[in-house]
């Protein structure tokens, strides 16, 4: 039994707890706990009756390992394969929130008139030639 993946793993769903608690992107955002909470859950249903589907229709199995816990959750589905599906949905929440903010300030440096910003009207004048 080895802890490697599931360690990674960990350390992954970590870094994007940091990374959301830093920008407030998700639960970390005021008002969007709760929320973040129910989608993140949806996906994670989703996620995890997709696999149950394919394990029943013989589609996925489980394959030896040494990286692995060990640990089945149910035939075929180890733990690891839970944490993994927690990360890919909170993963997408992060970068669908941090995208979002992204382009929302994009357009509010547009509007604003800032120079050097992306679309935003330039007032320099070309250089004129010399004699």
């Amino acid at each position: 039994m080895s802890l490697a993946y599931l360690v990674i793993l960990m350390g992954g769903l970590a870094c994007m707890a940091l990374l959301d608690a830093r920008f407030r992107l998700v639960f970390a955002a005021p008002g969007r706990g709760g929320r973040a909470a129910i989608v993140l859950g949806l996906g994670l249903a989703f996620f995890l009756g997709w696999d149950l589907a394919g394990i029943a229709l013989g589609i996925f199995h489980r394959g030896e390992n040494p990286v692995s816990t060990g640990v089945l959750l149910a035939p075929e589905l180890p733990l690891e394969e839970l944490v993994f599906l927690a990360f890919l949905c909170y993963l997408t929440l992060v970068l669908y929130t941090g995208t979002l903010r992204m382009l929302a300030a994009r357009r509010e440096r547009r509007a604003s008139g800032v120079p050097g910003a992306p679309g935003a009207p330039t007032t320099a004048r070309a250089p004129e030639a010399r004699r």
